[in-house]
């Protein structure tokens, strides 16, 4: 019988790591993911992501549902469309979704990852 997992609301168990080198565009953030579930057909995945201010390139494969706990981030898509999300914005970011993710303040978020078979 399938059990309820709890997703707590931090990554304190998570190691941080830097953005990449090739897909950092300002800053020396830090990231800290928290998997906590993923399914058995490894398509669903839920946890908590954490990261430090900067900015870096993004290209979603996964739809991807997020609650911001904490901070502000800057999202910018390569047609220019910019939205700015605060604590306690929840949001989805499709799948072929391009652009910049910006963190203005640090942030914490819980998160829903959704690979779709290709």
């Amino acid at each position: 019988m399938p059990s309820i997992t709890r997703i707590p609301h931090h990554a304190d168990d998570a190691a941080r790591e830097a953005v990449a080198p090739e897909r950092l565009l300002s800053g020396r953030p830090q990231q800290a993911v928290a998997n906590l579930y993923s399914d058995p057909g490894n398509a669903f995945h839920c946890g908590v992501w954490e990261g430090d201010p900067g900015a870096w390139r993004v290209q979603y494969s996964e739809h991807e549902f997020c609650h911001l706990l904490s901070g502000r981030v800057r999202m910018t898509a390569d047609d220019g469309d910019e939205v700015v999300l605060a604590a306690g914005d929840s949001f989805v970011i499709p799948a072929g979704y391009c652009g910049v993710w910006e963190v203005l303040e640090p942030a914490r978020k819980l998160y829903a990852v959704y690979e779709p078979a290709s």
